[in-house]
């Protein structure tokens, strides 16, 4: 399953974040002509000064209806993945600013995209779309697709990303637009955004905080026993181009079914840094819905696409990156 990327025009909106800048170095690599747009909230120039000078990379605002036409004139595909996001401290702390932004660009990008005919629309959206009633225990089942619904996402931006898989499911039904919608679980990898003190997410903010010890306390959020299934971004970017390739109209969780706590998380990394660390617990921050997996059932079934970069695996290389550029990472992310 796969397509031909030689010669396809080819937009990524928020290809300075961590995915964003995996699927662009990947389309590169395939032959498209990649061009970004990012207004920078999230992302940073430095994830793609590798391939600065092959993509067309645009500093600009997808709120701008005008910017999003500009952006996706001539295009086959567009992949969107800007938002107004971050981690869960961040997430937990603003509702309306998250819901207006990412609202703006996903209605400016769709109807962009259609005016523009582009052939093929990829969303990405969450697995924080799933109702917290069915996350409030450790031991959580695994979360299938359609247990979406009935819907009552714990944050806000949940809610925006549910919306906006009704929207696709909308400009679908109404415009025969192809569109292929994803369910992201816990993408974690090797990018300089990943440690930002805001928008950074469990798994680099654990690998900074091992590297740092004990300079600097390693503190875990809530008593670590709330547990989560992890994805490299390498097996993430793979399963995204198999999806964007198929006729799976519906939207599919990308993501690991292996659920672990965060105090696990914390040991395989604390583990990975060679040290002796006894992590303490900060019960004031918060940590989310109690427990989240993902149920693979229909990715295995659809596309043939299952992770094969184990965890501890995609930590080393998380790890040894992070550590190769400590001082750049810390110049980006002013730590």
């Amino acid at each position: 399953m796969g397509m031909n990327w030689s010669g396809k025009q080819v937009l990524v909106c928020g290809g300075a974040g961590l995915i964003g800048s995996f699927i662009a170095r990947e389309l590169l690599q395939r032959g498209a002509a990649v061009t970004i747009v990012d207004n920078l909230s999230s992302g940073v120039l430095d994830n793609i000064e590798d391939i600065r000078d092959d993509a067309e990379v645009l500093v600009a605002d997808l709120r701008d209806p005008a910017i999003c036409d500009a952006a996706a004139r001539g295009k086959d595909v567009v992949f969107q993945l800007a938002a107004n996001m971050g981690g869960i401290g961040y997430i937990t702390s603003i509702g309306a600013e998250i819901m207006r932004d990412s609202a703006g660009i996903n209605i400016n990008m769709l109807e962009a995209a259609r005016s523009a005919n582009v052939e093929r629309y990829f969303y990405s959206s969450s697995a924080c779309v799933y109702p917290e009633y069915r996350q409030t225990d450790e031991h959580v089942t695994a979360l299938k697709e359609e247990d979406a619904y009935p819907a009552e996402p714990d944050q806000f931006y949940g809610w925006e990303k549910l919306f906006t898989e009704k929207l696709c499911e909308a400009y679908q039904k109404d415009y025969g637009m192809c569109i292929r919608v994803a369910r992201f679980h816990n993408v974690f990898g090797p990018v300089y955004t990943g440690f930002d003190k805001a928008k950074g997410k469990a798994p680099c903010h654990l690998i900074m905080k091992a590297i740092q010890h004990p300079d600097s306390p390693f503190d875990i959020w809530g008593d670590g026993e709330q547990t989560r299934s992890f994805l490299y971004i390498d097996d993430c970017i793979k399963g995204v181009l198999r999806l964007v390739a198929s006729d799976h109209g519906r939207p599919i969780n990308i993501g690991s079914d292996r659920l672990v706590t965060i105090n696990q998380l914390a040991d395989i990394v604390i583990h990975i840094s060679g040290k002796t660390i006894v992590p303490t617990h900060d019960l004031t921050k918060p940590q989310g819905v109690r427990g989240r997996n993902a149920d693979l059932t229909r990715v295995r079934q659809v596309l043939g696409w299952e992770p094969e970069v184990t965890l501890e695996e995609g930590l080393r290389r998380t790890y040894e990156w992070t550590v190769a550029r400590l001082d750049h990472v810390r110049q980006v992310c002013d730590l």
